[in-house]
């Protein structure tokens, strides 16, 4: 399922706090993969060979999140403790007393450092799925993609940062609850518009009809077994494989833009069977109404983290006033402060994020089971089969730290869903499915 990143701590993630466009989930998003073998898949293992890149990319994918995470706090602490921030915020005074134009000139200065002192690391990371196999976009398409997302980042982060200085000024008790609330409808808006104007920016979608219309008449199977009706213009296709070697699917949007994408490297090594498990476990985040969850859950999570942000942001201000340069709460020098903080509050907080998501992604394998058991000859293997395959290009490590799956995998790990999706059988033993009846 592909929701907004972060459901606690989505807004100023997003906007104040500019993520590089390399997916750093440890876990693969569910997906459905190659033709099924004789021999039942009981377990998740891999060849001698991709156990070793397996390992490598395993154990160099936790450094490098330690690393970013450091280095990402330095880059802040570094803006605040050697003035930069006042600099900038003296820059963009010299243009008036216009707020909103001190915005134009203070904000696209800060964003753009950040992200100039974050472009090595991100390039690292992306030389590493070329040099691993699992990207095979070239770099002036990576950059490319990554110009249009800060583009987006620094025009939603100017109104945003802008709006949060005017709020605290105005409102210095309140600001933010009213900052959480117009927050929630960016959320709602951001969701909603996403699939149809900002996700076509990075990939190319067709309708999934235009291309495999037998697929969807086999899908359409699935959609009534679970007894709903997903349109068949609801239904896409992205051209996955221009960038990447992995394969995924994911329900996205929210109303008149709800759809269900599925790329086209699944499609292309998937079996049927495989490739109606992988929509049967994307129609369940539709069905459970999984985004509507994850909306609310965000809504929750902003409401206290932008409580504990404004607690936190008090004392800190008293605390760095003088040796941060800041003049007031509302001073452009002390957002650098606030997103140092709210970036602290997303560490402490992704286990949360990370378990909610989990479950989510459990729930859907296990509707993607139910909903394809009677359609597909062996809906067990299909499921077991297909994540073991997954597992393989992704190169996902067999056995994961805890801490390290606690902490940051938003999905199970392959080998719990090869092994749950083989084991699953309510039917066998005279038990009700949980979903589909």
């Amino acid at each position: 399922m592909k929701l907004v990143s972060s459901f606690a701590l989505l807004f100023l993630c997003l906007v104040l706090f500019p993520r590089d466009g390399v997916a750093q989930n440890s876990a693969p998003a569910a997906a459905s993969v190659s033709q099924a073998t004789p021999a039942p898949t009981t377990a998740y293992t891999l060849p001698p060979d991709k156990l070793a890149k397996a390992t490598a990319l395993y154990h160099l994918g936790s450094k490098l999140r330690i690393i970013g995470v450091v280095y990402s706090l330095l880059i802040l602490l570094a803006i605040l403790h050697l003035g930069i921030a006042a600099r900038y915020r003296d820059w963009a005074e010299k243009v008036g007393r216009n707020r909103f134009f001190q915005a134009l000139v203070f904000v696209p200065l800060l964003m753009l450092t950040i992200s100039v002192l974050e472009l090595p690391l991100n390039a690292y990371r992306h030389s590493i799925g070329l040099q691993y196999g699992l990207s095979v976009q070239g770099w002036g398409s990576w950059f490319r993609d990554l110009l249009v997302g800060e583009g987006i980042s620094l025009a939603v982060a100017t109104v945003a940062i802008w709006g949060l200085t005017k709020l605290i000024r105005k409102s210095p008790q309140r600001w933010w609850f009213h900052f959480w609330w117009i927050s929630t409808i960016f959320v709602v808006l951001y969701i909603s518009v996403a699939p149809i104007a900002i996700d076509p920016l990075f990939n190319k979608f067709e309708p999934l009809d235009k291309s495999n219309p037998q697929l969807v008449d086999a899908i359409e199977k699935v959609t009534q077994r679970g007894g709903l009706s997903i349109p068949r213009d609801r239904m896409f296709l992205m051209k996955a494989s221009e960038k990447v070697t992995t394969l995924n699917a994911y329900v996205t949007g929210f109303g008149p833009s709800k759809r269900v994408v599925v790329w086209d490297t699944t499609i292309q090594k998937a079996s049927t069977a495989e490739t109606l498990f992988v929509f049967g476990h994307e129609m369940g985040h539709y069905v459970l109404n999984h985004i509507v969850i994850g909306i609310t859950a965000s809504a929750v999570g902003l409401f206290f983290g932008f409580y504990i942000l404004y607690r936190l942001s008090g004392w800190a201000f008293a605390r760095f006033q003088n040796r941060w340069h800041m003049r007031e709460l509302s001073d452009w020098t002390a957002v650098p402060m606030l997103m140092l903080i709210f970036s602290i509050m997303s560490i402490v907080s992704q286990p949360i994020d990370s378990t909610f998501s989990r479950q989510l992604e459990h729930n859907a394998d296990v509707y993607g089971l139910e909903v394809t058991h009677g359609i597909n000859a062996d809906s067990q293997e299909a499921g077991a089969h297909g994540f073991q395959v997954l597992g393989e290009l992704s190169l996902s490590y067999p056995d994961p730290s805890q801490l390290v799956v606690f902490w940051y995998y938003d999905h199970p790990p392959i080998s719990d869903r090869v092994r749950f999706a083989h084991e699953y059988d309510p039917w066998s033993k005279g038990e009700a499915p949980k979903y589909v009846k």
